[in-house]
């Protein structure tokens, strides 16, 4: 298998992206206006609480969003083209192809009666066109590429371990040579030595095939060892996008902020973890103007009445009534 070319193109842009979801005559904006964009080698961390709109942000873009979600505004190109995300049959031959998905439970997600070799081998005839013989050979090569001797191939899922199914997962994922892995908290369900494994593993293949990746997850930690960037998510619209350093050493929003707070640290064992206070917002009926106003702790009167845009500012981007926006001239300043 050889090494691509290292690039750093633009591979991915969502623009004003936003979901709706409709239960029992109820309709629910599960994601506002999300953008963003995604370079080839770049690895992109979606974070925020259950709820935030991490995996629909994440499986709309992939289209793969469930019956009753829908993209209603915005789009998404894929090297400039758009793509097709709400039509699932014009959508399949992007898939697998140019832009993967790493499931949480792979034991749901691979098919209990069929062997590792098989399954890894499936997606290389359906969209490579390879023989039976073919496939095999690639889906060989694939097991060994994430750590896994060729001959447990022969194995079914649940003669696998939790970390060695998911690196399967990982295998089927690069099938087809993607460009763009989304792995939807792939080590949530591991053991903490398995994560790290598996983290590692992430970052070799980014390396290797210049890989680009999305992540989701609620734990920074994952995100500090394996990501670029981190988009802080809320109530389905991006409230922090920064470097992972920016971010952990300056976050500006009061939710990152908190959430940072949260995360105990084995380095300073006097520092208090802060909890959260209140709960998720009811996106059904949305609050007004800053969804997290009610919880934010420099909430101000602003705060419940305005909707803050995601605004650049210096190091990266926040939606919050606290910062300035960057004017024409601070840009052109920063950039001089």
């Amino acid at each position: 298998m050889t090494e691509p070319s290292r690039s750093t193109a633009l591979l991915l842009n969502v623009d004003g992206l936003s979901v709706d979801y409709k239960l029992k005559g109820l309709s629910s904006r599960a994601i506002d206006g999300v953008s963003f964009a995604l370079r080839a080698g770049e690895a992109v961390a979606l974070v925020g609480e259950s709820g935030s709109g991490k995996t629909t942000t994440a499986m709309a873009i992939a289209g793969l969003l469930s019956p009753n979600a829908r993209v209603s505004e915005g789009e998404v190109r894929y090297r400039g083209e758009r793509l097709p995300i709400n039509d699932d049959v014009a959508m399949r031959p992007h898939r697998w192809s140019e832009t993967s998905v790493v499931f949480q439970g792979a034991m749901n997600a691979l098919n209990p009666v069929h062997r590792i070799t098989k399954q890894i081998a499936e997606p290389c005839i359906l969209r490579l066109g390879l023989s039976r013989s073919e496939a095999t050979v690639r889906a060989r090569e694939l097991l060994e590429l994430v750590g896994i001797p060729a001959d447990r191939g022969a194995a079914y899922p649940h003669e696998l371990s939790g970390g060695m199914r998911q690196r399967v997962m990982i295998a089927m994922a690069l099938a087809c040579r993607p460009s763009i892995v989304i792995g939807d908290e792939p080590t949530t369900a591991l053991d903490v030595i398995t994560q790290a494994q598996i983290l590692k593993l992430f970052g070799d293949l980014r390396s290797k095939l210049n890989l680009a990746l999305i992540l989701i997850t609620h734990d920074l930690s994952v995100v500090a060892e394996t990501c670029d960037r981190v988009m802080i998510m809320y109530a389905g619209r991006i409230v922090e996008d920064g470097t992972v350093a920016d971010v952990f050493a300056q976050p500006k929003h009061p939710y990152t902020q908190l959430l940072i707070e949260s995360i105990p640290n084995p380095a300073n064992g006097k520092r208090m973890i802060r909890p959260i206070p209140g709960d998720p917002p009811n996106l059904v009926n949305r609050p007004s103007g800053c969804a997290f106003h009610s919880r934010c702790p420099s909430a101000m009167t602003v705060c419940a009445t305005e909707v803050p845009s995601l605004d650049e500012v210096r190091r990266g981007r926040v939606a919050c009534h606290l910062h300035r926006p960057l004017t024409q001239e601070d840009k052109v300043a920063i950039h001089a």
